[in-house]
């Protein structure tokens, strides 16, 4: 866009910027003088610092002496410092408040300088690039640099060339200039971004629209940012933004005919089938090609609830997903974009959560760049309300990332602005922040009162221009255009607008666009048909035999430890004996898929060995902790198998790998928690993308949640995966919900995952007890042929002398059939439902029909009766007159002592088995 570039030849000497801080002169000049005697009497920090310094004795005719300025050339030093780090503090920044006092200020007098001094030369001057220059110069200088429309915080980043690079970028160009070309572009679209808006007040009065007005500098920002990114080698941009300003993006951004956004005003039907819901318009994805700079890219943006932030790790795992299907990994093809709000950046947690996976192997995408639209407010809250910060951005300052505050008004600072942000991302693969300060025009939506909150803010905002007409007052006088050929340009949009509103009351329906379409060619979407049988999913027990000895075969000549080498080789055991345990079942079912070409990629919590120890799908040697993954060593023709512990987050790490999971449908994205209970630290990743998302955007996901469930006595915080929240919203085929028994059927489940023609998330409930439960083993038989298992009925059941049928699931069967067994039952049957949703209906009925003195079913499980999934199963089966058999009704999910466990579980056998006859 302009002609911003970082000088090659800069003079910025870091090893003066990294010591001298705020230190009071007359201690730096104390330590000066005890370097002078005794290099080795300083710190190395000082030492390096007096070294280098170029205002030392060497620099200077007299021999031995300290020049007589010396003590004032460090104070200036030091006042340049200070603008360094404490400039943001008294900028222009703010178009519509006065800035609050800081103390202490930038004055003179804090560093020991008079107004005396300001005609007097100063070598200083080279450490800004002026050369040896007046005070007064210096100060200007840095006045323009550091306190105007633009406060720069980034001095406490702690790689020394990173630092260079931004004062190169910063103190050397000062304010880049733009050809008369360039500010009639950012002028056109200032002039769409306002007449978007005005348009659409015109003819949807009062309807919500989240205006931008007040922020109208965000669109040609966006504008430059990918043009400027595109040059600099960006093929993709992945964005994520809340509500405000959504809809003017789509239509001057991405490109999304105006047309389409105004049938949405309309309220009318979606063009899609009766059962899809749909969702508001400043919810909806879109994603389309747009032509920048004479190159195509790629813009994708992700569908948002009304919880602001939550969108944050989708758009990462987005991305993430981008760089490893189609970019080879390199991070500076794919450039993830947040838009935040200021009160939701400063308050949301997920923020934080998502900031921190910036560096992480598993999770880095590159670096984001971070757009605060910064209305000075949240909703109804004013920023002094909102925060305890000083600025809403201060989250970046966990990862050290550099921040740029912008007066939205300015609309070539916000430019400047962006153009170093995209440089400096694209440098550096790292995230950073543009606090874009403007304000809100209307309330909080278009049918709110803002004086009912902030009545003189509003005063001061009713009288204000808009960015628009700024800009226009100031190109006028430059020459740049003229007011007929402004008023050109305003008529040519609004005649725009006016022709596409006229074709979208040609519209019968509004349109959905699937904003993944392209990614999910192919696939089709589930009919209840499919879900009445599984397909088949063996796999040939010789290619069985042949990955499972690869999976359990560590390389020759690494040192492992004794235990590893041990479980090792009792899998290895296990597979030429043919009794498969859970683990081994689970690393088969990842080896034949990799072996067919599918990536799988697995993270949460320790997951690399497994929580519970029965995975290690990474194993580290002894000596030098490099690591041995069998699953990246079955064949050069592979799929690749990523696995990575996560960091201690359930929210961001669940939304990374939903998002990751919707861009490559063609690989099996798992999620497992710790423990199934954990999966709530995530629940609004659950309850407005993962089960609703596909109803809401029209788009699917085939992410497996792995939720370690039982109750073993192990309390209330590692025994319940909140199996009844997942059944309340299981509806429209939007998930599927399964609770496991053997290693066989989880292994066909994992597979059928991805050989359907469409995709479902899937949640199990994964067990901790049967992952070493004796009878809990599987053949390769079992696996070699056959599907999933919706339903499994009782191998040991005598048709005949059945008249109590007992539905069950999980590990619960076990329990509830070997007590059955010990006390000789012999009328009972034990039935297993795994796949609890879609609800298996045909393969259950077909169950029951071979009992044919059967008088009475029962639904028994570990769970209390209002938890688990009794109440489902009771209001699915309404006409059997299903018996509940449960806990009593707990507020907590379970008990927190072995004893109370044991003692709840003998009152369950004794409500379950008072339907058992025993044998004579």
């Amino acid at each position: 866009m302009s002609n911003f570039v970082v000088p090659k030849n800069a003079h910025i000497d870091m090893d003066k910027i990294s010591y001298v801080g705020n230190a009071d002169v007359n201690a730096i000049d104390h330590l000066y003088k005890m370097y002078q005697q005794d290099p080795e009497s300083v710190d190395i920090g000082w030492k390096r610092f007096f070294e280098g310094f170029e205002f030392s004795k060497t620099n200077y005719d007299s021999d031995n002496e300290v020049p007589e300025n010396f003590q004032k050339e460090l104070k200036v030093l030091n006042l340049i410092n200070g603008y360094r780090t404490r400039g943001h503090l008294f900028t222009r920044t703010n178009p519509v408040r006065e800035r609050r006092n800081h103390q202490p200020t930038l004055d003179l007098v804090n560093f020991g300088l008079e107004e005396s001094d300001l005609d007097t030369v100063f070598k200083a001057g080279e450490e800004i690039g002026l050369g040896a220059a007046t005070l007064r110069a210096i100060i200007d200088h840095l006045k323009k640099t550091y306190c105007q429309s633009i406060g720069i915080e980034f001095m406490y980043m702690r790689e020394p060339h990173m630092i260079k690079w931004m004062l190169n970028a910063i103190e050397l160009t000062n304010r880049p200039t733009y050809t008369k070309e360039q500010k009639v572009e950012i002028y056109k679209k200032l002039v769409q971004a306002s007449g978007f808006e005005n348009f659409l007040g015109k003819k949807f009065v009062g309807q919500k629209r989240f205006s931008v007005e007040g922020l109208e500098s965000l669109i040609p920002a966006l504008d430059v940012l990918i043009k400027k990114g595109t040059d600099l080698g960006v093929q993709h941009f992945v964005m994520g933004m809340a509500h405000r300003g959504r809809l003017n993006t789509l239509a001057n951004i991405f490109e999304k005919r105006p047309k389409d956004i105004f049938a949405e005003f309309e309220g009318k039907e979606f063009d899609f089938n009766e059962e899809f819901d749909g969702d508001v318009k400043y919810h909806q994805g879109y994603t389309s090609f747009v032509e920048r700079n004479g190159k195509k890219v790629n813009l994708t943006l992700s569908p948002n609830p009304s919880h602001l932030e939550a969108v944050n790790p989708v758009v990462e795992g987005i991305s993430r997903a981008k760089l490893d299907e189609k970019y080879a990994g390199d991070l500076r093809k794919v450039c993830p974009v947040l838009i935040h709000g200021d009160a939701a950046i400063a308050g949301q947690g997920v923020v934080y959560e998502t900031i921190q996976m910036a560096a992480l192997d598993g999770y880095k995408t590159g670096g984001t760049i971070h757009i605060v639209t910064n209305n000075q407010v949240g909703f109804t809250t004013n920023y002094l309300d909102g925060r305890s910060s000083t600025y809403c951005t201060d989250v970046a300052k966990t990862t050290l990332s550099p921040v740029f505050h912008v007066n939205a008004d300015d609309v070539e600072a916000v430019i400047q602005a962006i153009e170093i942000a995209v440089a400096y991302r694209q440098e550096f693969e790292s995230d950073i922040f543009i606090d874009l300060l403007g304000y809100r025009k209307y309330g909080h939506n278009e049918g709110d009162e803002p004086k009912f909150t902030q009545p003189n803010l509003y005063n001061i905002i009713a009288k204000h221009k808009n960015p628009s007409e700024l800009y226009l007052d100031r190109l006028m006088p430059e020459g740049i255009i003229t007011k007929e050929d402004a008023d050109k340009l305003i008529a040519g949009y609004q005649e725009f607008l006016d022709a596409e509103y006229d074709e979208s009351a040609k519209q019968t329906k509004a349109t959905v666009f699937d904003f993944m379409k392209d990614e999910w060619e192919g696939l089709g979407r589930a009919r209840r048909e499919d879900f009445e049988s599984s397909p088949e999913t063996g796999v040939a027990k010789k290619k069985l035999l042949e990955l499972g000895r690869k999976l359990a075969t560590l390389p020759e000549g690494k040192k492992y430890f004794r235990k590893i080498q041990k479980i090792f080789n009792d899998r290895l055991e296990a597979i030429e004996s043919d009794q498969l345990d859970w683990g081994s079942a689970e690393m088969l079912a990842y080896a034949t898929l990799l072996d067919e070409g599918h990536p799988v990629r697995v993270s949460g919590q320790d997951v690399e060995r497994g929580t519970f120890s029965h995975r290690h799908a990474v194993v580290k040697t002894e000596d030098n902790e490099e690591e041995v993954i069998t699953l990246n060593l079955l064949n050069e023709q592979q799929a690749p198998f990523y696995i990575y512990n996560s960091f201690l987050s359930e929210y961001a790490v669940l939304g990374f790998e939903y998002g990751y999971s919707m861009a490559t449908p063609n690989a099996l994205t798992i999620w497992e928690a710790q423990f199934g209970d954990f999966f709530n630290g995530a629940q609004i990743m659950v309850d407005q993308f993962i089960t609703a998302g596909e109803d809401k955007w029209s788009t699917q996901s085939g992410l497996v949640m792995l939720l370690p469930h039982g109750y073993e006595g192990q309390g209330a915080e590692h025994s319940s995966g909140r199996m009844e929240r997942f059944l309340q919203q299981a509806a429209d085929l939007n998930i599927q919900v399964v609770n496991t028994s053997t290693p066989a059927n989880h292994f066909h489940l994992l597979r059928r995952q991805l050989k359907r023609s469409f995709r479902k998330p899937l949640v199990v409930f994964s067990p901790k007890m049967l992952l070493r439960y004796p009878s809990a083993v599987s053949s390769l038989d079992e696996m070699a042929k056959g599907s999933f298992q919706e339903v499994i009925d009782d191998p040991n059941a005598k048709a005949a002398n059945i008249d109590t049928v007992v539905l069950c699931s999980g590990k619960f069967y076990y329990e509830a059939s070997e007590k059955a067994a010990e006390m000789g039952v012999d009328n009972m049957a034990f039935v297993r439902v795994e796949q609890l949703y879609p609800f298996p209906e045909k393969q259950i009925d077909a169950v029951l029909k071979k009992y044919k003195n059967n008088k009475r079913i029962v639904w028994a499980q570990e769970e209390p009766e209002n938890m688990g999934a009794w109440q489902y199963m009771s209001m699915r089966m309404r006409d059997k007159n299903l018996i509940g058999v449960t806990r009593p009704p707990s507020a907590a999910a379970a008990e927190g002592s072995k004893e109370l466990h044991l003692k709840r579980l003998a009152g369950l056998w004794k409500n379950l088995f008072q339907f058992a006859s025993v044998k004579a």
